[in-house]
């Protein structure tokens, strides 16, 4: 009697594997066939990849069909972005002392679902073909951005316990539980897209930086040379001065330290002009690079309801197929 109920347990268990791991291939089938007297059919290594292979599909973005990865990827998403309001909320004083223990709670629970992630990611990356080595490939893994990101997410909660710090560090280290927020990145198709224009235009980006920062040094210069005179204070070294040359390219001009001779303001007219020009090489720069991955994205099709071809396909072409 007890042996029937324990193989019922074991049924129960393999459909909810199941569902989980995918159709016919549930964990405990090798031990249920041999219980209803049928031979195995796959031994426990290869039940041990298929498992690897669908914990690795579920974990990676859903796939169309997907039900129960699409499921998971709508959970983490969520459980990031309560995440960011649980530390926005904690710095209100009189929030923090009246709900610690659901904050403290929450942020346990939150810990537990992104180390057994961050676990289970390392442990099925050797399904990608980029990471197939046991060793070399879960170390390359574990290097890769994203899954430093998923590290840094929980890093915050483990390192204490580590290493002795100090309250105040332990306060502003709390705050880089902000990283979780860029967990959205591999859920997103525009943040996936803005980490792309960012690789591929890294060379123009780095070149629009390095004028800008010779524009600077150059007027930051000049301005301590045409200031230093009649505002020894203000103007009293070329670092000093380069505070005044940050806020004029940036156009924001916060006027606690400006030029007071002609010279020097024809100079802070000329940088400013400059720097208009200068700051919009960057969008310019990241505004091409959008419309370049846009570009390349495959066109939807738009099926004409009464012909049945697409519609965005000129007519001459259509000719020689029909």
């Amino acid at each position: 009697m007890l042996k029937i109920w324990y193989y019922r347990c074991l049924e129960t268990f393999d459909y909810i594997a199941k569902i989980i791991i995918g159709r016919g291939c549930g964990i405990f089938s090798e031990e249920l066939l041999q219980f209803s007297g049928r031979k195995a059919s796959w031994n426990g290594k290869i039940m041990r990849e298929k498992v690897k292979k669908r914990v690795f599909e579920i974990l990676e973005v859903a796939s169309d069909g997907d039900v129960f990865s699409r499921m998971v990827d709508i959970f983490i998403m969520a459980l990031i972005l309560t995440n960011v309001m649980a530390v926005i909320l904690e710095t209100v004083g009189s929030l923090a002392d009246r709900y610690m223990l659901f904050f403290n709670t929450f942020e346990l629970f939150s810990v537990a679902i992104f180390t057994l992630e961050y676990v289970l990611r390392l442990w099925t990356c050797t399904a990608d073909k980029r990471f197939t080595h046991p060793l070399k490939g879960r170390f390359k893994f574990a290097v890769t951005p994203l899954a430093l990101v998923d590290l840094l997410a929980i890093l915050p909660f483990f390192l204490p316990m580590i290493i002795p710090l100090d309250l105040r560090f332990m306060r502003a280290l709390r705050l880089f539980r902000f990283f979780r927020l860029l967990k959205m990145s591999r859920y997103s198709d525009s943040l996936r897209t803005f980490a792309v224009v960012f690789k591929t235009k890294k060379e123009e980006l780095v070149m629009s930086m390095f004028f800008i920062l010779v524009l600077l040094v150059i007027s930051s210069s000049l301005m301590y040379f045409c200031e230093n005179g009649a505002q020894p204070e203000a103007f009293s070294s070329i670092p000093v001065a380069m505070w005044w040359g940050v806020s004029t390219l940036t156009t924001v001009g916060y006027g606690d330290i400006y030029p007071i001779t002609p010279l020097g303001r024809v100079l802070g007219a000329v940088i400013s002009i400059l720097g208009i020009g200068m700051f919009a090489l960057p969008t310019g720069i990241l505004g091409s690079g959008f419309i370049e991955q846009i570009q390349k994205r495959p066109a939807e099709k738009s099926i004409c309801p009464h012909c049945g071809n697409d519609v965005n396909v000129p007519p001459e072409k259509l000719i020689g197929k029909e």
